[in-house]
């Protein structure tokens, strides 16, 4: 009989576990608050528990593992990143039965952010990501995702005040994890992280964010539209072959009457999409949504080939923006120096095995 992850599971779903097993319920309250709250990696950590319980729960469950294979830290200590390896999940990676996937965490001074990963590679394979170049090996459970958190959480000894779902991956395409995982962090017997403070990004898959409008969460949604028009966006974007410009903000405007605005974010690529006519028909596109601009200086992929716009040229196009009411911010520049683009240290991860 297949072992139960408790590391994937829901409160409710712990609580069932223990109760097939001829336990109280209120015994799966504590095996969730050890996981999800502070963070155990082993059964035996369970001291509340009794050492003939710890058994019997070691013999029918198991805590799936993630380990910190890697850390990079920026020169000016903002910024690291983090390669993590993800065991015994049946799929073959250079060789191994394990994947790796990556997380950065950046500070600021309202605290730390963590940006994760919500698949190992991605399908989506936009033309300026490193991530996509090896496809999509498969999705993280909703442990495994929560799991990036909890490890670099505790390697920091700091609680993580916001988490970004932006790493690697799409996540709306492993949506029953991903809405898993965020009521997990949000759970009060977890780490009861608010939903204001998760933000979800996505390249644009507009059945799902119908579908997540539905969930009537308080997340923030983040939507890379990167480009004003269908002609430019479907050279880069593949997804943006099957849905268009107009349909993506359709659907934007029905997640935005939950309240929350949209982030639409949009990185500067050099001589693609950051021209002032661009800047003008990016203006007339999102005029009426609840929404604000995010300027991303490029992260340069060698070989992907696409260049960072000019600092001046951002400029300009922010200003075109502001000078039309749109609500505009611009990314600080983190980690250039340790390859924080999404995908790039997984790409050189042969140095980092173990």
């Amino acid at each position: 009989m297949e072992k139960f992850d408790l590391r994937s599971a829901s409160l409710q779903e712990i609580c069932a576990f223990m109760e097939n097993i001829g336990e109280k319920r209120f015994r799966g309250e504590q095996v969730f608050e050890w996981i999800n709250e502070k963070f155990v990696d082993d059964i035996d950590e369970m001291t509340n528990l009794s050492q003939a319980l710890r058994a019997k729960v070691a013999q029918h469950g198991y805590i799936s593992q993630v380990d910190i294979a890697h850390v990079q830290t920026s020169d000016d200590g903002s910024t690291k990143k983090f390669l993590l390896k993800m065991q015994n999940c049946g799929i073959i990676e250079n060789g191994q039965g394990i994947v790796f996937v990556e997380a950065v965490l950046m500070e600021y001074r309202h605290g730390l952010s963590l940006c994760i990963s919500s698949q190992a590679g991605c399908r989506m394979g936009c033309d300026f990501c490193a991530t996509g170049t090896s496809g999509l090996l498969r999705n993280l459970t909703a442990g495994e995702i929560a799991a990036q958190l909890y490890k670099i959480s505790k390697a920091q000894g700091r609680r993580i005040s916001n988490i970004v779902l932006m790493g690697m991956g799409e996540p709306l395409d492993n949506y029953d994890n991903v809405i898993k995982f965020i009521h997990m962090v949000n759970h009060p017997k977890g780490i009861n992280l608010g939903q204001r403070h998760i933000t979800l990004s996505t390249s644009g898959l507009v059945n799902k964010i119908y579908k997540l409008a539905g969930e009537n969460l308080q997340i923030n949604l983040a939507v890379s539209l990167h480009v004003p028009n269908d002609q430019i966006r479907r050279r880069i974007m593949p997804i943006a072959r099957k849905y268009s410009i107009d349909e993506l903000l359709d659907a934007c405007k029905e997640y935005s009457k939950n309240g929350r605005r949209i982030t639409f974010e949009y990185i500067m690529l050099d001589g693609v999409n950051d021209s002032k006519s661009n800047a003008v028909e990016l203006c007339k596109r999102v005029k009426g949504i609840n929404c604000h601009v995010n300027l991303i200086p490029a992260n340069e992929v060698p070989e992907k080939g696409y260049k960072k716009s000019k600092p001046q040229k951002i400029m300009e196009f922010r200003q075109i923006l502001e000078a039309s009411g749109v609500l505009v911010t611009q990314r600080r520049e983190l980690g250039s120096d340790i390859s924080a683009a999404c995908g790039q240290l997984r790409n050189e991860q042969n140095k980092y095995q173990t």
